[in-house]
């Protein structure tokens, strides 16, 4: 029963998250970043925030940064929006999925592309 209820709060939180980071906060070193994916442990302690970031390891390592500064205000902020008795703590995560899975395709098309030529 529990498994239902933290993957329904952690969905909200994806949402409220991504409203959150692409709106309210102005923090310059936070890139163009898509949350993924948000895993919350069943007793609603913890909420693993998978992160998207477009740039280099540089400018990927400083959102992280910038996102763990802000995670007191984001935590608070999703609090209120969320109305829990107990806001998870946050921990953020990169997500190299889509990545890996642009890299496959570009793969997959040279292929198609050497097969034609052929």
């Amino acid at each position: 029963m529990a498994n239902f209820r933290s993957g329904r709060v952690g969905e909200q939180m994806k949402k409220e998250l991504s409203q959150l980071i692409q709106l309210e906060l102005k923090d310059p070193r936070i890139g163009f970043v898509t949350v993924t994916g948000v895993d919350v442990t069943n007793d609603l302690s913890l909420a693993r925030v998978y992160l998207s970031v477009m740039g280099t390891e540089e400018e990927k390592e400083d959102t992280i940064k910038a996102l763990e500064k802000a995670s007191g205000f984001l935590r608070s902020e999703i609090g209120k929006r969320i109305r829990l008795r107990h806001t998870p703590e946050l921990s953020f995560k990169i997500d190299a999925s889509i990545e890996y899975g642009s890299r496959i395709e570009k793969l997959l098309d040279d292929i198609r592309d050497d097969r034609k030529t052929t």
